[in-house]
């Protein structure tokens, strides 16, 4: 008897200790875990509507650090506290945006797109020098720049996943993912110009031909009737497609060259993802490994 009372105290301790240490953990995760924003709380009555946002300020900055492959020189810009303050104005004025039922798409995309490019580069600069992203995108404890990085924005609170994913994806048009950069080297380039209604169209055509015409993103083999694509098109297929064939005729038109255009029209080959580097789109740091070559 004294034997099945003490395996009970037994099991009864361990029951205390799992669930004093799930608590413990709970608690680490949520102190850990404190929601960053940028931008700014706008009072209702001095913000402005969408279409009045001005991007020229981004515009600027993006001319100044972004190259032409879209490599961004994080370790100037992390040296210039005038611009990081002029980036962290731009965020503010954001924030001053009212939204509206009615809005031209083209008003709300460009927004959103320079709105995640603009925050992602915020966050980046907080933590840099960083080797990658996916150093800040913790998946259990602490912070998760794509979580815990948010923006204030008519009243409503937006991180980078719920811009993506909450916002921009429904508004049906899978180019997006040609344009809005998780700051590494497997995303498309970012364009060294802030996004805007007018040159919307002109500026996404661009952006996915370019997405194209890098190997490390698309390749095809003719001979093995085979597409390598990146890994973008698997995560996010089922915004070009239901099927396969739907997804490679809407990539089709923006592929480097007639042959790979034709393979993609025909829908009658086979489609193998590529890796994808996770490394910071960071120009000094690509200067230093080209250097090492």
């Amino acid at each position: 008897m004294s034997i099945l009372i003490a395996i009970r105290m037994y099991l009864a301790t361990l029951s205390l200790i799992g669930v004093t240490l799930a608590a413990s953990l709970a608690s680490y995760g949520t102190a850990a875990a404190k929601d960053v924003y940028v931008g700014a709380t706008v009072p209702a009555r001095q913000r402005i509507p969408i279409e009045r946002i001005q991007h020229t300020t981004w515009d600027a900055l993006l001319e100044k650090y972004v190259d032409d492959r879209g490599m961004v020189d994080y370790q100037a810009w992390k040296k210039s506290a005038t611009d990081q303050q002029k980036l962290d104005q731009y965020l503010v004025h954001l924030s001053a945006a009212t939204m509206a039922d009615r809005i031209d798409k083209r008003v709300t995309l460009a927004y959103w797109i320079n709105a995640y490019n603009a925050i992602t580069v915020k966050g980046i600069l907080r933590e840099y020098p960083t080797k990658s992203i996916r150093d800040h995108t913790s998946s259990l404890f602490g912070y998760n720049i794509w979580k815990n990085l948010k923006v204030r924005v008519d009243g409503k609170e937006y991180s980078l996943d719920d811009i993506e994913h909450a916002v921009l994806r429904k508004l049906g048009e899978p180019r997006i993912h040609f344009a809005i950069v998780c700051a590494s080297i497997g995303c498309p380039r970012l364009l060294a110009q802030a996004y805007t209604p007018d040159a919307l169209e002109e500026q996404l055509t661009a952006n996915a031909k370019a997405f194209f015409a890098d190997r490390s993103k698309f390749q095809a083999d003719p001979t093995r009737e085979t597409l390598y694509v990146s890994p973008i098109l698997d995560w996010f297929g089922a915004d070009f497609g239901g099927s396969t064939a739907e997804r490679l005729r809407q990539i089709a038109p923006y592929l480097p060259d007639a042959t790979s255009q034709r393979m993609a029209h025909s829908g009658a080959v086979r489609l193998k993802f590529l890796d994808y580097d996770w490394n910071l789109n960071d120009k000094s740091a690509k200067s230093r490994r080209s250097s090492k070559s």
